[in-house]
């Protein structure tokens, strides 16, 4: 496996992504919200860095990524960039600031790339943010889109369901991964849709295209850091896989700690001064 490992420093750009696709090179994406796990996922080799509104369910606790706030957003940003010297780093453009008012979706992303110094921003939809993704595009901002599943549409769709398994919303899907690649976006996201309509997608774009539910096909896999580092328990999609279970080194660590304090054995005369 580490023959995969990165030993290449150099900071990852979107141009570095499409060639990665151009020659074959599937692309690693994952989550990050602070600067402790942004450090250590750089440091892994990872290639790409999502500074996903996902902050809302698993730092934040809420039950879906609708109530997470530009501002927030920002904050996570900003904690990811202090630690991050190679990886491509994207931020979310949360709910409310940029769908049905283009000037709103250039404001919010140009307080991202100013406040983060993030790499990039992305954006859920297709057709229907076409004004507000040419505005950002304009001003020079690489955009990441998201089709599929977009999760701040929820209430929209009523449930976390495969997406685009009828002809009709694959073949808009599959319309709106063109546009938004014409429109200029540097990559795309496809979440929770059967395998081989995103292997077309893949092979009809000649952008990147990174995969979370939607197969093999695809040229890269993103997944959230807490559910793939096993820390969080209640969220088992068939796609998920658990590379660890540091649910349970935690709370072993944690209750350790407790009974070494409880029994007086913490700190011991090596450990005071």
């Amino acid at each position: 496996m580490s023959n995969y490992l990165s030993s290449d420093r150099k900071k990852v750009t979107t141009h570095r992504l499409l060639e990665m696709k151009q020659r074959g090179e599937k692309i690693s994406m994952l989550t990050a919200y602070d600067f402790s796990f942004g450090g250590l996922i750089d440091e892994s080799g990872m290639d790409v860095i999502l500074v996903g509104d996902s902050a809302s369910n698993v730092m934040a606790g809420n039950v879906t990524t609708l109530p997470i706030t530009l501002d927030q957003m920002i904050y996570h940003g900003k904690s990811v960039m202090k630690a991050v010297k190679r990886a491509l780093v994207v931020v979310d453009l949360p709910f409310g600031s940029y769908q049905g008012n283009s000037k709103e979706a250039l404001h919010s992303a140009i307080r991202v790339m100013k406040e983060t110094h993030a790499d990039a921003i992305k954006m859920e939809g297709g057709s229907e943010i076409t004004e507000s993704v040419q505005r950002i595009l304009s001003a020079g901002i690489p955009i990441m889109g998201h089709l599929g599943l977009t999760p701040q549409s929820i209430n929209k769709f009523g449930t976390y369901a495969v997406r685009a398994r009828e002809e009709a919303e694959a073949e808009k899907l599959l319309a709106d991964a063109k546009l938004l690649e014409e429109l200029g976006c540097f990559a795309l996201v496809l979440e929770k849709i059967p395998a081989q309509l995103a292997k077309q997608v893949a092979e009809s774009v000649m952008i990147p295209v990174i995969g979370i539910g939607a197969g093999a096909g695809v040229d890269g896999q993103v997944l959230v850091m807490h559910d793939m580092l096993g820390i969080s328990q209640g969220f088992s999609p068939r796609f998920l896989r658990r590379y660890a279970k540091l649910n349970e080194v935690i709370h072993e660590a944690l209750k350790a700690y407790i009974e070494d304090v409880k029994s007086r054995n913490f700190p011991n005369e090596n450990e005071q001064y």
